[in-house]
């Protein structure tokens, strides 16, 4: 495989991106969160569940950012997202895993459900609709 980091994060955040819009979860890319972290993709599930998915192009991105536990505060359901090429056994097993690329993707191993309080769910709903909106909108401007 040739591709760069870049490609391949690129091709797994669309593949992800697709699999959760087919499951009824609308997503944003690069959504800063509460504590300053950014997530690579959050959506928003049918029910009000919020998802957060941390894209891994390699091993070595794996390695070098152990701040993927600071994401699961902020949202119900917490996954990982790798290529096909990505060797699994290296993660960790309490998260959900999505395997993508830039076609599409499959939920390999479903994410733990975790409850969030509900004035915690209030405001990062109210915060990702109005991020989307303001995205939505620089449309026009």
């Amino acid at each position: 495989n040739c591709e760069t980091r870049p490609q391949i994060t690129l091709g797994v955040t669309r593949g992800a991106w697709r699999l959760l819009a087919a499951l009824g979860i609308a997503a944003a890319p690069e959504v800063c969160l509460p504590n300053g972290r950014r997530a690579d993709l959050m959506g928003l599930g049918p029910k009000g569940q919020i998802v957060i998915v941390e894209v891994k192009s390699g091993p070595e991105d794996f390695k070098a950012d152990l701040k993927w536990q600071e994401y699961q505060p902020y949202c119900d359901q917490f996954y990982f997202a790798v290529s096909p090429e990505f060797p699994q056994a290296i993660l960790p097993q309490e998260p959900g895993l999505i395997v993508a690329d830039g076609f599409g993707g499959a939920v390999v191993r479903e994410a733990a459900s975790l409850a969030l309080a509900p004035a915690r769910r209030k405001a990062l709903t109210l915060a990702f609709g109005r991020l989307t909106a303001m995205r939505a909108a620089s449309m026009f401007v």
